[in-house]
């Protein structure tokens, strides 16, 4: 577990600014943008990433694809739907695993050796960020023991709090 911990870095600040080989936005299901980190990424990328996502035709919640990055350092836009929080009966803590799987999923079949994920349905989605946090290490750590492809993960936190959340769950992880 622990070689794949040395692969996750945590970085405090704008995702559309990271020089990597693909960033995750947390999209909708429509994938032509929204409020928080999905309108950021809209706008940052520039009006070609809106046709290119009109051409994809939606995606489902747990679900995720790919377009170019266009006016982003990142050369992909991984977009991933994440679940709406509804208490936590309705498959949410599936979902949300499912959103950082499938990710990563497009990311190795696109040689995307860098990933930056925002904190997926934390925001208007209201997921629990401190479990959200543990749902993501979690899974990118899993995923990450059995595949070399990315080389690295960053989880991109909007602010400290979340940040340290994310160090709290991978400090759990070390600890075993």
């Amino acid at each position: 577990m622990s070689k794949a911990l040395d692969r996750i870095r945590i970085h405090t600040g704008d995702i559309t600014k990271l020089d990597v080989d693909a960033i995750v936005n947390a999209a909708n299901t429509s994938l032509l943008g929204g409020g928080g980190v999905d309108g950021a990424i809209h706008r940052a990328a520039g009006r070609e990433l809106e046709f290119e996502c009109r051409m994809l035709n939606g995606c489902k919640v747990g679900d995720a694809k790919i377009t170019k990055g266009y006016k982003l350092p990142a050369r992909h836009i991984i977009h991933t739907v994440g679940p709406v929080w509804q208490g936590g009966g309705r498959s949410e803590a599936e979902l949300l695993a499912s959103c950082y799987r499938r990710s990563l999923e497009l990311a190795a079949a696109n040689d995307c050796r860098t990933v930056a994920f925002p904190a997926i349905s934390t925001g208007v989605y209201h997921y629990p960020k401190d479990e959200a946090a543990e749902i993501a290490v979690g899974t990118v750590t899993m995923v990450m023991e059995e595949k070399t492809v990315p080389e690295a993960v960053i989880f991109c936190c909007f602010d400290e709090h979340m940040a340290e959340l994310y160090w709290q769950a991978v400090a759990a992880l070390r600890k075993g």
